[in-house]
């Protein structure tokens, strides 16, 4: 079970940073995604990044606004969430993998509760 924080409500050009971690076992062996899910949509993938987190994914509607790292040393995961949209507002969830970077969150096996972020004014 993953552990995602960080989430709140920010007006619209703020920022917010979440964290991931997993409380029990190592996240250093595993790719590590965050998705997110607005009320009433799907599911989509917002950023990955691989074990050694030297690949990364970023969805069109947050390239240049988000940013993912890890800190294999602190055995945690950050999305760094810059100029916040209005449409940027959902539950964001990370997940974690072995053998696979990318935004099908069906491969992910592990999953955290979620962190809801609200963008509004």
């Amino acid at each position: 079970q993953l552990q995602a924080s960080g989430g709140g409500s920010v007006q619209p050009g703020g920022s917010l940073r979440l964290s991931c971690s997993a409380p029990g076992f190592s996240l250093n062996d595993y790719a590590v995604s965050w998705f997110r899910q607005p009320q009433r949509r799907e599911r989509e993938g917002v950023s990955s990044i691989s074990s050694d987190g030297e690949t990364t994914y970023y969805g069109d509607s947050v390239k240049g606004r988000f940013t993912i790292s890890r800190d294999n040393a602190k055995d945690t995961i950050y999305l760094e969430m810059n100029s916040l949209k209005p449409q940027d507002t959902a539950v964001y969830y990370c997940a974690a993998v072995q053998g696979y970077t990318g935004s099908d969150y069906l491969k992910y096996d592990y999953w955290g509760q979620g962190t809801q972020v609200t963008v509004s004014s």
